[in-house]
């Protein structure tokens, strides 16, 4: 007898239809195709697929995983650390060998958190540099006095410097998508307050938007002439790209402008044959002098080619061109030796007289925070890539220099991101279901 018509006889054809529907239904889900792979050259923020060089370098994930862990743990938790907590509920992040703490390093410490999924780390970051370093009156108000000692429990100086705020607010940003803001912090509310207060400031007592509104590009610091230049490493197009999906405060086309005219911007800044860039420039990207040093690629200079990658990932606006600047970029370092390169450079590539200090040491090295963000620029690549910056960085180790000098914090601190870039692990995090 056919299985339809012992259906019908044994079960009532209303049980049978149901019967006969739910067959079906588990054949065709058999058969279903698996989920096709993203188009070539569709950007991360819209497939969230993020590429992971260190598997394609040959790394296990297990050891991928295991390296960015034990990473995290020596900036943030082993001796060496340079994040404190205080309390039941604060935590700073200290420049260690400058003895003091950052908007810089505090917002660094905020994204790395809620990348990695740590929100009492997260939390404890924010309430700190809420309480001691955010301004809740006068003329700054919303903005952040940029550093702030941690012994004398004063704050070395009350201006911002406008890279703190970035990331500041995309870092909120992205705690609201992951986390919602109903576990104790409003994170959109915080973020929200940042931008309003700064799209409020429009010059009076010499305090200004974080963003140049003129030339469209973000300021050096939002206060007096400082706000007339701008420093390439502070243009992360990326991040305003975020910001123009998630803050909704009524100014995204603003956003998207300066994400595009940072783009162009880096095309002039980074223009020498080298690829390499000067610490501080006008908008023009011409260097710009200031009073403790003479225009070079120097140590801010190092964040240009991760942000840079990052927007090639997340957001891939500007492929051509940056792939063209990595390699570049990479192929200066790689002629000066890929376990050699030093630290400081004029924009041609000769070293420079003037060598500026890390801390109270003076000296040109071969430095973590650059071998890292120079293998974040591996993400930039045409296939297939060259990987010997990646397989350097993966050797590298966080440790003393031969000289004894130490930096756990501006070099850790570039060498985990840096790792979380290449691991897939640095995304542009969105909404989640709560």
């Amino acid at each position: 007898m056919p299985k339809t018509t012992f259906c019908f006889s044994g079960l009532g054809w209303r049980a049978c239809l149901l019967a006969l529907c739910l067959v079906h239904l588990h054949a065709a889900h058999a058969q279903a195709p698996a989920p096709a792979r993203p188009p070539a050259g569709k950007a991360a923020f819209y497939t969230n697929v993020y590429p992971n060089l260190f598997r394609e370098a040959g790394y296990r994930q297990a050891d991928i995983d295991k390296k960015v862990a034990q990473a995290y743990h020596d900036v943030f938790e082993g001796p060496n650390k340079v994040y404190f907590e205080v309390g039941d509920s604060m935590a700073y992040v200290s420049d260690v060998k400058n003895e003091d703490a950052r908007t810089e390093g505090l917002s660094y410490g905020m994204m790395v958190a809620v990348q990695l999924n740590k929100k009492q780390v997260f939390d404890r970051l924010w309430r700190w540099s809420k309480k001691y370093l955010q301004h809740q009156r006068g003329p700054l108000e919303g903005y952040f006095a940029w550093s702030f000692n941690p012994a004398t429990m004063k704050r070395n100086s009350e201006g911002p410097a406008s890279d703190g705020e970035l990331y500041f607010v995309t870092s909120l940003l992205f705690a609201a998508n992951r986390w919602g803001n109903a576990t104790g912090i409003d994170y959109y509310r915080e973020a929200r307050r940042i931008l309003d207060a700064s799209w409020e400031k429009d010059g009076t007592g010499g305090v200004y938007n974080l963003f140049n509104t003129k030339a469209k590009q973000i300021s050096f610091v939002p206060t007096g002439d400082m706000y007339t230049w701008t420093d390439p490493s502070y243009h992360v197009p990326a991040f305003l790209e975020v910001w123009a999906e998630y803050a909704k405060d009524g100014h995204e086309q603003f956003y998207r402008d300066c994400a595009d005219t940072s783009r162009v911007f880096l095309h002039r800044a980074c223009a020498a044959p080298t690829g390499l860039n000067y610490d501080y420039t006008e908008f023009s990207g011409q260097p710009h002098a200031t009073r403790w040093a003479p225009p070079a690629f120097r140590y801010d200079s190092w964040r240009v080619p991760m942000n840079l990658a990052m927007d090639y990932v997340w957001f891939g606006k500007d492929r051509r061109w940056q792939q063209q600047y990595a390699q570049r970029f990479q192929g200066f370092l790689r002629r000066k030796g890929v376990n050699t390169f030093e630290d400081q450079f004029n924009v041609d590539g000769s070293r420079p007289e003037f060598i500026l200090p890390a801390g109270k040491v003076k000296k040109l090295r071969h430095s973590l925070g650059l071998v890292a963000t120079s293998a974040a620029a591996s993400l930039m690549r045409p296939a297939p890539p060259q990987l010997d910056f990646v397989h350097a960085l993966w050797n590298a180790k966080l440790a003393p220099y031969d000289d004894g000098y130490f930096d756990p914090y501006y070099d850790g601190l570039l060498y985990l991101f840096s790792l979380m870039h290449l691991s897939g692990k640095y995304q542009a995090i969105k909404p989640q279901t709560h």
